[in-house]
């Protein structure tokens, strides 16, 4: 039992550790080469209440962005992978709602929206979910442009995964605009 508990304290330990080595990495200088595959590596989530939306974007602090680190170009561009991984439970979406302090809402007028789509291997966790309004533009509906291009930027292999997640975490807007 004691070996467990060491083992326990030690992996957290190690959790600490990685998360305050990584957690003040600025965005532009998450990415990084491994085994010669670009792969992005977003921010920590530093803040859970009083979240505020910027512009077109998430804040930042809420929602930094996050990914699969399993996901591949392969799994990403295979037919039905999004629907095979996406698993956002209602409670982690009232969670998203109240980190945004939105209490009320009207169907339609937002959607709790993965900042890195699952489509470029962006993960369910609250870390990568923002709730988005579909209005004043831009809003969900521009986003989806912008996922579904970059989406087929990797898979037709004019950009990596690692850059296509990039893009989307930093400034989707941005893209939005030269499409």
């Amino acid at each position: 039992m004691r070996l467990v508990l060491y083992l326990a304290f030690a992996i957290i330990l190690l959790v600490l550790w990685y998360r305050a080595e990584h957690q003040s990495q600025p965005v532009s200088d998450a990415t990084h080469e491994i085994q010669s595959t670009t792969v992005f590596i977003p921010d920590a989530q530093t803040k859970y209440s009083g979240c505020t939306v910027h512009d077109a974007n998430p804040d930042h602090a809420c929602t930094p962005g996050a990914v699969f680190s399993s996901a591949t170009k392969e799994d990403i561009c295979t037919s039905g992978y999004s629907k095979s991984v996406r698993d956002v439970p209602v409670m982690e979406k009232k969670a998203v709602y109240e980190e945004y302090g939105i209490s009320h809402r009207t169907p339609g007028k937002y959607e709790v929206d993965h900042f890195i789509s699952l489509e470029l291997g962006g993960s369910n966790t609250v870390a990568n979910l923002w709730p988005e309004a579909a209005t004043p533009q831009p809003g969900f509906h521009e986003k989806d442009k912008v996922e579904n291009y970059l989406h087929q930027q990797v898979c037709s292999g004019a950009m990596t995964l690692g850059e296509a997640q990039r893009k989307i975490a930093t400034n989707w807007y941005a893209v939005y605009l030269i499409l």
